[in-house]
């Protein structure tokens, strides 16, 4: 409703007066003498960490959790509440926390004083917690609606896991006899060891989750069926087919992929390798296949259908009593990448290294030569030179390296047998920023089959892909992502579950507006332009949807040295690699746990360290009273007091407070 003339008469609050179209220069208009027209106000950003998970952990809200700072309403444990907080994104902290490269750790702001935080070993340590404890996980609502989810991977099982707590109907289709997709056929169990994966998958199912294995669709059931049967499809798929080497001689039938390697060997089929390996590749996958051959061992060959690639092939299995002739086995990881270039994390190719893998760099796969009866004996490669700053095959560089096996672990793509129609001319499926498959209302992708990338970027497009799917079924449009596209903290969420949830605003008639003398009154009644009103958060602003805070708008100088809690690894040599197969990593105890949540910097959000308390010169800046205080609420200024001096934005070590044009 348009404000009357009579009442902009009244209006007191204005800066200029009519027909004043001129300011003083910017420097009079902001500061005077000892005081400016600016004010602090709170601003809540996204950390880099955050912003740099695929799965958009709200990393900075469980470790404010696990150190303390952050609070239950109730009577919980904070390891149940880290677990909750941990798990809005994503269901699986115990297998994450252990095999996860952790780019949130890359982007840490922390890297700038000291080390990184060390965000995995406290994910590992809560994931851990959560499952000896029995945590579970509680459905919605049920609305009726009916999901069918086809693949029963990490993007799957989270697509899964957010379904169901939206309250629809899931139904999980996979053509394997167990769970897991690439958490179980693609990493070896000495790195997600079986009881972790099955105890996180498990409390997924029992969500109330319907599950189909050893059912392809495409094959056992048609996607006219599922089509027919469900309200939306969510097809998470994988890649689980690897790329073949494009050189001459790569059909031969010792020339498998890395994914079929790693498959066989999680499948129990291959037990044993036989003459040397040579596997191309650079990457994780490439680090896990000779990793794995390493510690199979090799075994001279007396039967035909004893050779790995029959086994891979499915022709076969091998015979558990065969492992007892077994040696150690002679593998070279090669990569057309210098070592140190390799995109395999650093402390992979280290272990690799120490458990007796031969590693390679700048080396390129020429041609396969094979023997008279077709089969792969050698492997031309020849040395590149990068000193141009491109890869240039140097002449003359070209040499037979002899093998027995070949293993191409050189990229992934899909498998669309009897499903063609879902995929594209790369073997993967075709979406939008909101994951639905173009031109196919109704469904929804997420995981490898989008692009092959890491377990925590398929469980983030889960997230996503959820969420259109929900308002897919309730016939809402979908709308445009944000910029920063997390699981942002909600300070009202958290205001309410302490509940101080703001006051109900309730606008005043507009007949006792005119009795209250006009508009100015209005203002004067609380009704807006004053902090003491109740129905609002004041002087707080949140573009954590929008803006990654980085280090320099933190204040560096107030944290001191602290070196990195490290996990210990248990260090396995290349004579007691043969056979070993048990878990490497060790979690941090609880202590450790809670000293290394203390080394997060808490950017973009208050940690409670009170130096805008202490070096307030005015007073201005106060905690805010204990009944009403919470995160993100912990201070809150006394604007009479206030003369902009900007001391307690300086002082921020976290960038929460920033200054703002006041009046």
């Amino acid at each position: 409703m348009a404000t009357s003339s009579d009442d902009m008469k009244t209006m007191n609050f204005r800066r200029y007066e009519e027909g004043d179209f001129e300011h003083r220069p910017w420097q009079e208009e902001i500061w005077q003498a000892g005081w400016t027209h600016k004010c602090p106000t709170y601003v809540h950003r996204t950390p880099p960490c955050q912003g740099s998970c695929p799965s958009g952990h709200d990393i900075r809200g469980w470790l404010d959790i696990v150190r303390g700072i952050e609070k239950p309403s109730g009577e919980k444990s904070w390891q149940e509440y880290a677990f909750e907080r941990m798990t809005l994104s994503n269901p699986f902290p115990a297998i994450m926390g252990r095999v996860c490269p952790a780019p949130c750790q890359d982007g840490c702001n922390r890297n700038q004083v000291e080390d990184f935080v060390g965000i995995n070993s406290v994910e590992h340590f809560i994931g851990n917690w959560a499952l000896e404890n029995g945590m579970k996980f509680t459905a919605g609502a049920d609305t009726g609606k009916k999901v069918a989810i086809v693949g029963g991977g990490p993007g799957g099982l989270a697509a899964a896991y957010q379904l169901r707590k939206m309250g629809h109907g899931v139904t999980l289709f996979d053509e394997h006899s167990e769970l897991g997709g690439m958490m179980r056929y693609g990493i070896p169990g000495y790195r997600t060891p079986r009881n972790v994966l099955d105890g996180e998958i498990q409390r997924i199912v029992d969500m109330g989750v319907e599950v189909k294995t050893g059912t392809r669709v495409g094959r056992e059931v048609t996607m006219e069926q599922i089509e027919s049967d469900y309200d939306a499809v969510v097809w998470a798929i994988g890649a689980q087919a690897g790329r073949a080497l494009p050189i001459d001689g790569a059909d031969a039938d010792n020339c498998i992929t890395g994914v079929a390697f790693l498959e066989a060997f999680n499948d129990g089929r291959l037990q044993h390798v036989t003459g040397k390996v040579i596997v191309i590749g650079g990457g994780d996958t490439s680090i896990d296949v000779a990793s794995v051959a390493r510690r199979l061992g090799h075994i001279t060959v007396e039967n035909e259908n004893e050779r790995p690639e029959y086994v891979v092939l499915g022709q076969t299995a091998h015979d558990v009593a065969s492992t007892a002739k077994r040696e150690g086995a002679d593998v070279l990881l090669m990569s057309r990448q210098p070592v140190d270039k390799m995109n395999a994390a650093q402390h992979e190719i280290e272990d690799a290294l120490r458990e007796g893998v031969e590693i390679k760099g700048a080396l390129t796969p020429v041609s396969v030569v094979k023997d008279a009866s077709g089969r792969a004996i050698a492997l031309k490669v020849a040395d590149l030179d990068y000193s141009t700053g491109k890869a240039v095959v140097v002449e003359g560089s070209e040499r037979d390296i002899e093998c027995d096996l070949v293993v191409a672990a050189i990229g992934q793509t899909g498998d669309f047998t009897g499903i063609e129609a879902m995929g594209n001319e790369r073997g993967l499926i075709d979406s939008d920023k909101n994951f639905q498959v173009a031109g196919k209302p109704g469904h929804f992708v997420c995981g490898d089959a989008v692009r092959p990338h890491l377990l925590t970027t398929a469980i983030g497009q889960a997230s996503i892909a959820c969420e259109s799917v929900d308002h897919f079924l309730k016939n809402q449009a979908v709308g445009k992502r944000p910029k920063v596209d997390v699981h942002h903290f909600n300070l009202l969420g958290k205001l309410k579950e302490w509940n101080l949830a703001p006051e109900e605003f309730k606008r005043l008639d507009p007949e006792e507006i005119k009795k209250a003398e006009g508009f100015a009154k209005e203002i004067d009644l609380g009704q807006r332009g004053t902090s003491d009103a109740k129905f609002a958060v004041h002087n707080y602003e949140d573009r954590s949807f929008n803006d990654i805070i980085p280090s320099d708008e933190l204040f560096l100088g107030h944290f001191t040295y602290t070196p990195r809690h490290i996990r210990d690894n248990i260090e396995v040599s290349a004579e007691e690699v043969l056979g070993h197969f048990e878990e490497r990593l060790v979690a941090l105890t609880e202590e450790d746990v809670v000293a290394e949540a203390k080394r997060c910097m808490s950017c973009g959000m208050c940690f409670e360290c009170d130096n805008c308390v202490v070096y307030c010169p005015q007073d201005a800046v106060q905690k805010t009273p204990r009944g009403e205080s919470t995160t993100g609420r912990y201070v809150f200024t006394d604007y009479s007091k206030c003369i902009g001096c900007h001391i307690c934005a300086d002082v921020c070590p976290t960038g929460y407070i920033q200054m703002g044009m006041g009046d």
